[in-house]
């Protein structure tokens, strides 16, 4: 049972954007290790980790509120990543990357959110 998650697609998208987010911030200075850092990567990572515990849900309706945790994050790192832009802490390229990363986990998880209900 704790394979399966890893079979979705939206975990997989999930979880390599929160490995970007990790690459992107290990250039962010270190006075933001405890702050903006810490934040963002801890709500990246908070989407694959709720898509998967979701997953082992024995009830359709908990898995759809995980699901919904795991969007809640989502938008927490958007915030994050264009609070993170206008510090200058990325380029205005490495924000349009990764955000439209960002964009594509939106949509699959919203796919999978509507295909549950």
């Amino acid at each position: 049972m704790g394979e399966g998650f890893k079979k979705l697609i939206v975990w997989q998208k999930a979880y390599a954007f929160a490995l970007s987010i990790y690459k992107v911030t290990q250039q962010y200075p270190k006075h933001e290790q405890y702050g903006l850092t810490s934040q963002i990567r801890r709500a990246a990572l908070s989407i694959s980790g709720n898509i998967a515990e979701g997953y082992t849900r024995l009830h359709r309706k908990e898995y759809i509120q995980f699901l919904m945790i795991a969007k809640g994050s989502l938008a927490e790192v958007e915030t994050f990543l264009l609070f993170s832009k206008d510090l200058g802490y990325i380029t205005d390229a490495e924000y349009l990357k990764i955000d439209e990363v960002r964009k594509e986990v939106g949509r699959t998880l919203a796919g999978l959110i509507k295909s549950l209900r």
